[in-house]
């Protein structure tokens, strides 16, 4: 989405692809006009998933990449930060890098997209506090995030993914 790094996009889609082969790599699209926010100068993450869900094929995913940051609707808050967002479960997700930690800025987001991956699949968030699909609750816990739980992981290869070994 927007100015994303081509080659930060192809990182991850190899590694995403590695173990989610209905994930799909295509060229930078501009963010859709109607998903900036302009009093807080960011992108609502539920109007981008909205639009480009219909840019992708019947058996296939797409997550939208992004180096801005983004925001949802969370309770009484109208405008909350986000790293990411997915239906769950649905065709279409956005990760945005923008919120995570320069040190492990790569890994962090791999974890993210695969969170995110996780809800398009029909995951709901985990209990578990180093399952990648443990709700962030406003901060970033994704260094304490290892793999998938067992519950998790289990369900996503019955969904074909292939998680033998570590995903992180």
């Amino acid at each position: 989405m927007g100015n994303f790094k081509a080659e930060q996009a192809r990182n991850v889609h190899t590694k995403i692809k590695a173990i989610n082969p209905n994930v799909v790599l295509r060229e930078n699209i501009p963010f859709p006009k109607n998903s900036f926010y302009k009093p807080r100068n960011r992108y609502r993450a539920d109007s981008i998933i909205k639009t480009i869900k219909d840019n992708v094929g019947k058996d296939s995913v797409i997550v939208g990449l992004s180096n801005s940051d983004i925001s949802v609707t969370k309770g009484k808050i109208r405008d909350w930060g986000v790293m990411g967002l997915g239906y769950h479960p649905g065709k279409s997700c956005v990760v945005s890098d923008f919120r995570l930690s320069k040190r492990n800025k790569e890994i962090q987001f791999y974890k993210v997209v695969l969170h995110e991956l996780g809800h398009t699949e029909g995951l709901a968030h985990c209990a578990t506090k180093n399952c990648l699909m443990r709700d962030a609750e406003g901060k970033n816990h994704l260094d304490e995030e290892t793999d998938f739980c067992f519950k998790c992981k289990k369900y996503l290869i019955e969904k074909g993914w292939k998680l033998n070994k570590s995903t992180s």
